[in-house]
């Protein structure tokens, strides 16, 4: 098992980073916050899953450690694989996975691109009472109430009714009040427009 990986950034793909480290260059399938958070040509830290197939190999990397634990925690679901898993990381910050699954928020968890009704509920379900105790303190308390706040769930419906789509919103809307607790229902329907567009 690869555990981690130094190395200079080489590229940056749509998915993937390039990392060169000593004599060999690791192509490594990472969340959209990892590769916002790679620069080209500079030192880098990921820590990684290696996935073994009959006929592929693929890594997986992160640059937070509770963003690998999540990975594989979501990997453990009946019916997720690993590139769905990325696709979960990618369109929701780690906390608010964490934090959808602690509250049973299968609608906020369906609005990750693969993810349907039926397989948030499972992720609920299989996960709910084993992530560990760092992941659901990073929440912000161990049983939250609610991902999203009265505030949050009216610039839903506004949004919503403005005709976006369910997926881009409530994922937009939920990063934006998890960085912004005390903002109106107003405010975050003037940040959410100006990032869905």
């Amino acid at each position: 098992m690869i555990a981690f990986l130094d190395g200079i950034v080489a590229e940056i793909r749509a998915a993937s980073i390039v990392m060169q480290a000593g004599a060999f260059g690791f192509e490594v399938f990472a969340p959209k916050a990892t590769l916002l958070n790679a620069k080209s040509g500079a030192a880098i830290r990921l820590y990684t899953h290696l996935v073994v197939k009959e006929d592929d190999l693929s890594l997986y990397g992160f640059h937070t450690e509770d963003m690998l634990s999540l990975f594989r925690y979501l990997i453990s679901v009946s019916g997720i694989g690993p590139k769905l898993a990325l696709a979960v990381l990618s369109s929701l910050p780690t906390t608010m996975v964490a934090s959808a699954i602690i509250t049973g928020d299968a609608g906020l968890l369906s609005s990750a691109p693969g993810v349907g009704k039926k397989m948030a509920e499972r992720m609920i379900l299989e996960l709910k009472n084993k992530l560990p105790e760092h992941l659901m303190a990073a929440t912000g308390s161990v049983r939250p109430k609610s991902v999203l706040n009265q505030a949050g769930n009216d610039a839903v419906e506004a949004l919503l009714a403005l005709g976006y789509r369910e997926t881009q919103v409530k994922s937009a809307v939920a990063e934006l009040a998890l960085a912004n607790p005390d903002e109106s229902a107003e405010g975050l329907i003037r940040k959410a427009l100006a990032k869905l567009r």
